[in-house]
């Protein structure tokens, strides 16, 4: 089988990143293009997702705009700190 030199351009501050997450890895830029394009193959299109997750599909996001929404309608949304402390003191009590 035949090698063939495959070169694109990247801005070099990426490159230089991804240079060194690779090292941390220990492999080199080449070693790591070369697996993405074998799971290219492998799974015969990208190996990984490409889509924009929306708000409802970010579980942590939508816990915190739900706990924030029930603060709201209880009324508690604007307790300081040393309240919020006060109140879980009290809670363990």
């Amino acid at each position: 089988m035949s090698n063939t030199l495959v070169q694109f351009r990247a801005e070099e501050t990426a490159r230089l990143k991804a240079v060194n997450i690779c090292e941390k890895l220990g492999i080199d830029l080449p070693t790591y293009l070369r697996m993405c394009m074998s799971r290219l193959i492998q799974e015969n299109g990208i190996p990984f997702s490409m889509k924009l997750e929306s708000d409802s599909d970010n579980l942590g996001l939508s816990a915190m705009k739900a706990a924030s929404r029930i603060a709201e309608e209880n009324g508690i949304s604007e307790m300081s700190l040393d309240e919020i402390n006060a109140e879980i003191a009290a809670a363990r009590k």
